[in-house]
């Protein structure tokens, strides 16, 4: 299992229905975000968030 990181990383918006949960993370330091979607007792997947030039978004 991997451990969350709160000193490097925040979760600034979560959403949950059923067994699915979906979350935006923000790394502190660089401010790149990432969505993490989870299903509960099937997987995961986490990727970065891109703006319209394809580069990652970042929190302002």
């Amino acid at each position: 299992m991997v451990k969350f990181d709160s000193e490097k990383f925040d979760v600034v918006k979560f959403g949950a229905k059923g067994s699915n949960d979906v979350r935006v993370i923000v790394d502190k330091e660089t401010g790149v975000q990432y969505l993490l979607a989870t299903t509960y007792g099937i997987g995961a997947g986490m990727t970065v968030l891109v703006d319209e030039d394809g580069k990652p978004k970042l929190r302002k």
